[in-house]
């Protein structure tokens, strides 16, 4: 079974950075396709970013693409998420998931293994 747990979120004045991480354990990262999705009060979790098993492919949400980056490393079993020039709309609690078919990356239900989630408040 792998477990997934994040790490790094926390509150941001608008235009600042944070480093979000993910942590696996229970088995080898490098097996799994991996995202992060996000989930404001009161609305869907969405997509944010995905990387392929060895990061050789990445992908954004248009709302994200240029302030985020998604990377990887597999020798510590951990994926990475780049967040810069926050702005409030950023706000939400941002989960790292794990999909081991590398199918549809943007889809929630894609992906077998799901983290707590970690919050992400950006103040203006």
């Amino acid at each position: 079974q792998l477990q997934l747990e994040e790490s790094g979120g926390g509150l941001v004045q608008a235009g600042g950075s944070l480093r979000l991480s993910c942590a696996a354990s229970g088995r080898t990262l490098s097996s799994y396709a991996m995202g992060w999705f996000r989930q404001a009060p009161g609305k869907e979790r969405e997509f944010v970013s995905a990387i392929s098993w060895w990061g050789s492919s990445t992908y954004y949400a248009d709302s994200v693409k240029g302030r985020f980056t998604i990377s990887r490393d597999n020798a510590k079993n951990t994926v990475y998420l780049q967040m810069n020039s926050l702005k409030p709309e950023d706000t939400a609690v941002y989960y790292c998931a794990a999909d081991r078919w590398y199918s549809d990356l943007a889809a929630s239900l894609s992906y077998e293994y799901w983290g707590q989630g970690t919050q992400v408040t950006v103040s203006s």
